[in-house]
């Protein structure tokens, strides 16, 4: 029989508002926040309460899933959370905070005495739907039992990669840069070969079935050609955040990653260009000069 748990989702943008909905359909009680209160309120037709601020969606419950924009986000509510916190909460900390962030967070939880899980996950809005997310985390034994409930609900498979916080947002960040490198990849490919006159099918067909093929290529080349860009799988500001995160930890670690760097500065000018929420393969737009005013 299933373990009943009550949980405060902190961040109901994409991801959240997915994983929110997933933990509602599950049986467990949810309870919901966001700064802009309409994302939220969407959840309530689902099961999920929603809360006015942090404090009140986290007053009684025994674990606290927060999903927001970036480590300073996810810190400020929190903080703002603190009076609704009760010693022992597990804190499942979801958001992609890099490894600047990560002291400040488990400072708090240190404060609080909140048992802390690094817990980023890997997967667009797809999978966060469906509850098929892989779900990176690192923390103690003794909540893993306690969280399977719910990890359950919102992902196909959990990576416990160890015991200290920290690890599983390495790995994360390894992971994403991965995927910002193929999705650039993807965006240039199809630019050159629009402005060269290259029938984009012919390249295709020149890859197929080959190990250079992939279903991401197809995937982001088949969005940005159809312009099918909204709603977003992971939005073009998001994603610049996330690589602005990955050159900061490589360079804390001695590591220099131009590719990544070039990459935030194309999604950067994609972003300037009016993309900012769409679909990251809008990198493609990076590739030229927008149009004057007037044309």
């Amino acid at each position: 029989m299933m373990t009943r748990r009550s949980v405060a989702v902190l961040g109901t943008g994409i991801m959240g508002a997915a994983m929110a909905r997933n933990l509602c359909r599950a049986g467990h009680d949810v309870r919901v926040w966001n700064r802009t209160r309409a994302k939220a309120e969407t959840l309530a037709a689902d099961g999920a309460r929603v809360a006015e601020n942090p404090a009140d969606a986290v007053a009684g419950a025994d674990t606290v899933l927060t999903m927001l924009y970036d480590g300073t986000a996810t810190l400020d509510a929190m903080r703002a959370a603190a009076d609704g916190l009760t010693e022992g909460t597990v804190w499942l900390q979801s958001t992609t905070a890099g490894t600047d962030a990560l002291p400040l967070l488990l400072d708090l939880a240190r404060e609080r005495g909140l048992a802390f899980v690094d817990a980023p996950v890997l997967g667009t809005r797809a999978p966060a739907e469906a509850g098929e997310l892989t779900v990176l985390a690192a923390g103690p034994q003794t909540v893993r039992d306690h969280l399977a409930p719910l990890l359950d609900a919102v992902g196909s498979r959990t990576v416990w990669v160890g015991e200290t916080p920290g690890e599983a947002t390495r790995l994360k960040l390894v992971c994403n840069t991965w995927v910002l490198a193929v999705t650039h990849g993807a965006a240039e490919t199809l630019a050159l070969a629009d402005g060269l006159g290259v029938d984009f099918d012919h390249f295709l067909d020149a890859i197929a079935g080959g190990s250079l093929d992939m279903g991401y290529l197809r995937a982001k080349s088949t969005a940005v050609r159809t312009r099918s860009l909204t709603p977003p799988s992971f939005a073009v500001d998001t994603a610049e955040k996330d690589a602005r995160l990955i050159v900061a930890a490589g360079r804390e670690a001695g590591v220099l990653l131009d590719a990544t760097a070039a990459g935030a500065e194309r999604f950067r000018r994609a972003a300037a260009q009016g993309h900012a929420a769409e679909d990251m393969a809008a990198s493609y737009f990076a590739s030229f000069e927008p149009p004057a005013a007037g044309d």
